[in-house]
């Protein structure tokens, strides 16, 4: 393992002057900070975490918190594309992570004693019921927050933009000649409710009459619900000609329902999802969807709580809104 004193014998210098350059003291001129930083990377040296920790008073450890309503975990895969980018970009930034829940060696612990025990220097929450108590205590307990949808006023927050993302998706599927959408949407979130609006300003910004039949719920990463919910719209009198489904894992059922019926896409009726995953471009037809930008997510989320940390008191929450966009398929066939 390459020590300081190892890069102070190679640069012809003091042990402390080593130190100095690698933590970026001012008291040595650029040029000798720059000879002993790249001698140390030529090296390969990596500073001592214990020992950066009791000289910075920080743990370089982000925490995340990850409670999906579905027990979906890592096979989330919305959620696995966020967390995957916002650990190689805290790696990145010098930081590790470390999962965060209620539960340590078989005993019940708040998130907020569980960031503390691992000494988190900023947590990331990924996906929770934000208005649980325990949520709430950890936001408000001074630990520095960043979390993904949803905002709360002392944190940093970035999000997905699903108000242009409905409005661009039901534009497209509109541009195709259809008037008759439906939407069957997630259990009832901050990020729902943003979708709901947005999919009703849009149809009533096209013109287009929404039967209160024609938008019904369900649950995300959940094919069963979803299966149901497309039963319901396919015994109406009028059915849709398209549906716009919560994501694209809960098409599944929607997909089932349709075959079990009979019906092909897009022949006898188009179908749309939410997410953009791989999956949906594997399968045949290829799904139209809402590709969100789940990587660059991740990295905004990265960089802002590394910025919250790093910045202490004198931070500004950032309010981060990322784009999707819209993956036309192959589920959505033009009907005029």
């Amino acid at each position: 393992m390459v020590t300081i004193r190892m890069i102070a014998k190679r640069c012809g210098c003091s042990a402390a002057t080593v130190s100095k350059a690698l933590n970026g003291a001012s008291d040595i001129s650029a040029e000798t900070a720059e000879r002993i930083r790249a001698a140390a990377q030529e090296m390969g040296y990596i500073a001592n975490s214990a020992a950066r920790a009791l000289k910075t008073s920080r743990s370089y450890n982000f925490g995340v918190l990850f409670e999906d309503a579905t027990n979906s975990g890592l096979t989330h895969e919305f959620f696995s594309r966020i967390l995957n980018a916002f650990k190689h970009r805290a790696g990145e930034l010098g930081y590790d992570i470390s999962f965060i829940s209620d539960c340590l060696g078989g005993r019940e612990i708040s998130y907020a004693e569980h960031a503390r025990y691992r000494s988190c220097d900023g947590v990331l929450i990924a996906s929770v019921e934000f208005n649980e108590p325990q949520v709430l205590e950890l936001v408000n307990s001074g630990i520095p927050v960043v979390t993904i949808d949803y905002v709360f006023e002392h944190c940093g927050s970035v999000q997905s933009d699903n108000v242009q993302g409905m409005r661009d998706l039901v534009k497209h599927i509109h541009s195709l000649g259809h008037e008759r959408i439906a939407f069957i949407h997630g259990e009832e979130t901050a990020v729902t409710k943003i979708r709901i609006a947005s999919f009703y300003r849009t149809c009533k910004e096209l013109g287009l009459e929404v039967p209160e039949e024609y938008v019904l719920p369900a649950f995300y990463h959940d094919p069963a619900s979803v299966e149901e919910a497309t039963r319901k719209l396919l015994s109406l009198k009028v059915r849709p000609t398209c549906i716009i489904y919560p994501d694209d894992i809960a098409y599944l059922g929607g997909m089932n329902e349709l075959e079990k019926q009979g019906l092909s896409v897009p022949g006898d009726i188009c179908v749309a999802g939410y997410d953009g995953i791989k999956f949906s471009q594997i399968i045949r037809p290829r799904l139209t969807t809402l590709r969100q930008d789940a990587e660059n997510m991740g990295i905004s989320a990265a960089e802002e709580l590394a910025r919250s940390v790093e910045e202490g008191k004198l931070y500004i929450p950032g309010r981060i809104v990322i784009p999707g966009q819209v993956l036309p398929g192959e589920t959505v066939r033009k009907i005029k």
